[in-house]
């Protein structure tokens, strides 16, 4: 087992002592309350199996003091002041079973959204800002909050850190002077124009922040730890204008010299502890980096307020890999690793590594298809990767009564999960493979470097079905016969798709993207790829990054338009970086033929030929079920999964096995 000590050791925050150097980030509780502000047995079942896992501390996802200034229908998320009495009851079970694992737990408040409310939860109610600003998603001004307004929110707060300390919390977290909600709209001056005791100065526009310090303070006794979620940097170019990792801009939100002194004065009012992060709703895919950000892209933020402020400093974004958590803690980058998305992946995460089970860590891969494009599509958290985050009871593994032998065919990522949860189950599955190696097309997807976790996710089912035992058949192709002489008591089929190919005349230069991703085509050094996809951004970003000149003709009048849900962190991020590595983007276009070097293209403007080397395909792909077809009135226990089923995302192929493969 490797040497973590100091991951291991225990730390304190103020009055409260934790056993490792762990902590649960906040993430949004969607799903995870009840109509009258409680938390439901899914939000206590999610939080108590991280505690289970090992986390030291959990934070909640956000619950809202204020339901009367700023509208938040129930349930939406928890409320510690909508009605106490449902509050303290079901949060009390909530603590009580956290603390059974010798972990605390802290109740993450927040003073309201403000300019960043998400659309469908405004309610009636126009939204509220500092000053009369325009919303960041709505083309609405949002309403000025009376000082009236302000201070009964002030004491809102106070009122459910008090409600939070009875129902057995060890501590509150205020969201936030971070990521551009409520509070830190006025702490900013971009967004906060008043002229009264809550405006101009810095110290003004930290007032709002300080007088909530304060009042928990004075309601819970000065030893109750009072956190701060704080971003010392914003990164905003302009209203709904954020600002690329390398890119040279003003900041017009919080700079850092302004993040500095700000931080100094919030811990002078009594915060206990920072936990640090950049960014803002403006250029959120800093607040919610996707896979595209580097990883541990907080930490040079989290050491300067190390070196600024004598409190605790929590760092999370993208700090999964334990080298660099590790390196982090003994450098005095900060005090705690703060793990978010990594804990939906696994919650298990920090069990595994404290007995030398690294491999065994299901990782991440900051797609957030499951987390965030979950919470904007349907207000529910749950994981790709992880069918069981956020509704552990439901999707318990059932116990096998009889074993049956399954024949799994097909081993891409449907066909991995199905086979493991078969395992695990106590069933004997089978995997046969038509290549040599597992993985399907998340091996050409995983090429680039900023898709590193989608090769480590391919490695860990590599692992699993090694440590579970289940015999893997590579180069083969399963025929009827096969299926039908193996005396299997159920079928799965999990054969893929296949790219569907882009018709133009013999002479063109057409390629899959798959097979340029893959290094079986030089695309050469001028590229047009056809389709604006998810698949045909991704591999023009990567050819972009390695010099190529390339060129996207999408049909839609936009790029990513039928990839759903995906986060608009990922998708707005992905939009931006394809120009700033200068890849030309043709919408509304259609491809009218290729000659001489040249492929010929109809935009609504005007008919252009565009020199290239190789015309990439990525024009979406092709199930392949033909297996299926022969199979259907032949095998009484037959399924279909995955792409096979309906070409889709990692999310549906890994969740559709897992229900399928659970209930056999």
């Amino acid at each position: 087992m490797e040497n973590r000590e100091i991951m291991f050791a225990p730390y304190q925050i103020g009055n409260m002592e934790l056993k490792n150097r762990f902590a649960m980030a906040p993430m949004g509780p969607l799903g995870l309350g009840d109509e009258q502000g409680g938390f439901n047995q899914r939000g206590i079942d999610y939080y108590t199996a991280r505690a289970r896992g090992g986390v030291g501390l959990i934070f909640t996802g956000v619950t809202f003091v204020d339901n009367e200034v700023e509208e938040h229908g129930m349930p939406n998320c928890p409320s510690p002041t909508f009605n106490s009495v449902q509050f303290i009851r079901t949060a009390r079970e909530l603590t009580e079973r956290v603390h059974a694992y010798n972990a605390k737990i802290v109740l993450q408040m927040s003073g309201g959204f403000g300019r960043v409310t998400i659309p469908t939860n405004l309610g009636e109610y126009p939204p509220v800002a500092p000053s009369p600003i325009q919303h960041r998603w709505l083309d609405k001004t949002c309403r000025e909050l009376t000082v009236e307004e302000i201070r009964t929110i002030v004491k809102q707060f106070g009122k459910g850190a008090y409600n939070a300390k009875r129902a057995g919390f060890d501590g509150v977290q205020i969201h936030a002077v971070h990521e551009g909600y409520l509070i830190d709209q006025f702490a900013l001056s971009l967004f906060n124009h008043r002229t009264d005791q809550y405006g101009g100065s810095l110290e003004n526009r930290l007032r709002f922040a300080r007088e909530i310090v304060e009042e928990i303070k004075a309601c819970c006794g000065a030893q109750f730890p009072v956190i701060l979620r704080y971003s010392p940097k914003s990164f905003i170019k302009d209203l709904r204008e954020g600002a690329l990792p390398g890119e040279d801009f003003v900041e017009k939100g919080r700079d850092l010299d302004e993040g500095v002194e700000a931080a100094k004065l919030l811990v002078s009012y009594g915060y206990d502890a920072l936990d640090v992060d950049v960014g803002s709703y403006d250029s959120w895919w800093w607040s919610h980096p996707p896979m595209y950000q580097e990883k541990g892209l907080y930490m040079p933020y989290a050491k300067l307020m190390k070196e600024t402020v004598s409190v605790p400093i929590i760092c999370a974004g993208r700090m999964d890999d334990p080298e660099r958590a590790e390196r982090a803690l003994r450098d005095g980058v900060c005090d705690l690793i703060s793990l978010g998305r990594p804990l939906l992946a696994d919650p298990d995460y920090v069990n595994k590594l404290r007995v030398g089970r690294k491999q065994c860590i299901r990782p991440c891969i900051s797609c957030q298809e499951g987390c965030m494009g979950r919470i904007q599509e349907y207000s529910l958290i749950n994981c790709a990767v992880n069918p069981q985050a956020g509704r552990e009871r439901v999707t318990e593994y059932r116990p096998v009564l009889r074993a049956k032998r399954v024949l799994v065919v097909g081993g891409g990522v449907a066909g991995c999960e199905a086979a493991r949860v078969l395992a695990e189950r106590g069933h004997r599955p089978e995997l046969y493979e038509q290549s040599g190696r597992l993985g399907g097309n998340l091996n050409a997807a995983g090429v680039p470097d900023f898709k590193e976790d989608d090769r480590a996710l391919i490695t860990w089912y590599e692992q699993e079905l090694k440590r579970l035992m289940v015999p893997v058949y590579f180069h083969t192709k399963v025929e009827p016969e096969l299926v039908k002489k193996g005396g299997y008591d159920a079928v799965i089929l999990a054969t893929g798709s296949v790219p569907k190919h882009l018709a133009l005349d013999g002479e063109a230069p057409v390629v899959t993207a798959s097979d340029v991703l893959l290094g079986e085509e030089d695309c050469g050094e001028q590229v047009i790829v056809v389709g604006g996809g998810l698949v045909g951004c991704e591999t023009a970003l990567w050819l972009a990054q390695n010099g190529k000149k390339v060129t996207i003709v999408e049909a839609m009048d936009k790029l990513m338009a039928v990839n759903k849900p995906l986060c608009h962190a990922n998708s707005e991020m992905l939009e931006r970086l394809l120009p700033f590595h200068k890849v030309e983007i043709l919408t509304s276009a259609r491809v009218l033929g290729y000659k001489d070097g040249r492929l010929e293209v109809s935009t609504p403007e005007k008919v252009e030929q565009i020199p290239c080397d190789t015309v990439i395909s990525a024009i979406g792909f092709s199930q392949e079920d033909s297996l299926y077809r022969q199979l259907s009135r032949e095998v009484a226990e037959l399924y279909l999964l995955g792409d096979a089923r309906r070409v889709s995302n990692i999310m549906y192929a890994v969740w559709d096995a897992f229900e399928v493969a659970n209930h056999i």
